[in-house]
């Protein structure tokens, strides 16, 4: 995911501007399936977003500029509550903080030097 904001004297140039930005900070994002491993929380400003995990086929249950923001990482089932000012720039950049906030139970379980435990069935 990567965020770009560009000026010009034409929307073109502007459009060009934002997409060039957006490619040089690409980061990556920690994804269960289609969904995001656990609830995360996140302000930048006034703006301040929620987001849950949702269980499959919930689709996106968000608004227009959280939307667009999990849609183009690839989130298809996700709950968000956007709290706060509802200033788009920033709406736009507190999911980016809280989608960078994510780690799945592997990345976690590694970062502490333990390993997976596997369940054992009976």
């Amino acid at each position: 995911m990567g965020l770009g904001l560009g000026k010009g004297t034409e929307v073109s140039d502007a459009i060009r501007k934002g997409g060039d930005n957006a490619k040089t900070g690409l980061r990556p994002v920690s994804l269960v399936g289609n969904t995001i491993p656990h609830e995360v929380y996140a302000a930048f400003g006034g703006a301040k977003v929620l987001l849950r995990p949702a269980s499959p086929g919930t689709g996106l249950i968000c608004g227009k500029t959280v939307r667009a923001v999990v849609e183009s990482v690839g989130i298809r089932d996700i709950l968000s509550k956007s709290l706060g000012s509802k200033n788009a720039a920033n709406v736009a950049k507190a999911t980016l903080k809280a989608l960078q906030q994510l780690r799945t139970r592997e990345t976690i379980l590694r970062s502490r030097g333990l390993e997976q435990r596997v369940k054992k069935t009976i």
